[in-house]
């Protein structure tokens, strides 16, 4: 079984790396101090596991797995366990390690991504897994905000971020239209304009070129319509 270790801190590596070789049939075969040169390592070999500190720079652990198209297994390695029971909704991540780690953690942890890599196999997936039901988690300044997938107004396009609406609120994430699409049920939600995602079970008028959801008046493509009034049954 190989590994790699993908830390911001050196030292963090080596410890790591230390506890990877007390494992003897744990190979380290690299280790990467920023989170793109790991997925690009990634994208070119095959690799059992990743031991992944959650909080690298411009990335967190989860932007990590969601970037990669089929992860290996992967075990989250941080000093904050705020992100735990999150961590557990994503397939791929196996385990969730709360630094200091010791020796006999590190063993149990092994164990489990052994186990996951004996069962049968089947697709690993980078997206949370149906545990998480009718919720999304957005991450805003290193904290995980759990949504409703009906609670979501609309999505909206802001340059680099996005704005996630609620009834009550509004959540500005650094985020794409695309990856969040991604993670949105089909049945509720529609991407009606370039910069747009809407919730059209929310929508309270049509008209032209805009629909009315709450209090804010939504672009429609002409490119887009004709599937809206598809899922809304009308011709």
């Amino acid at each position: 079984m190989n590994c790699i270790i993908v830390d911001d801190e050196a030292t963090a590596r080596l410890i790591v790396n230390q506890l990877c070789t007390s494992i003897p049939d744990l190979d380290v075969i690299d280790e990467f101090s920023s989170a793109i040169d790991a997925i690009k390592f990634l994208n070119q070999q095959t690799v059992d596991v990743v031991f992944l500190d959650i909080h690298m720079p411009g990335f967190t652990g989860f932007d990590f797995v969601q970037t990669l198209k089929n992860p290996p297994k992967i075990v989250l390695t941080t000093s904050d366990t705020n992100f735990a029971i999150a961590a557990y909704e994503y397939e791929a991540i196996v385990d969730y390690l709360v630094k200091p780690i010791t020796q006999e953690r590190f063993e149990k942890s092994i164990q489990k991504v052994k186990n996951s890599l004996t069962q049968q196999p089947k697709i690993t997936s980078n997206k949370p897994n149906s545990l998480v039901g009718d919720e999304l988690y957005i991450n805003i300044d290193r904290r995980l905000i759990k949504l409703k997938f009906d609670e979501i107004l609309l999505i909206e396009a802001k340059g680099d971020y996005i704005d996630v609406k609620t009834e009550k609120e509004l959540h500005r994430v650094h985020n794409t239209l695309k990856k969040i699409k991604e993670k949105l049920p089909e049945e509720l939600f529609l991407q009606i304009h370039r910069s747009y995602i809407i919730n059209f079970t929310k929508i309270i008028d049509i008209e032209d070129n805009s629909v009315l959801i709450d209090k804010n008046v939504v672009p429609i493509s002409r490119s887009n319509r004709p599937e809206l009034m598809r899922r809304l049954n009308l011709l």
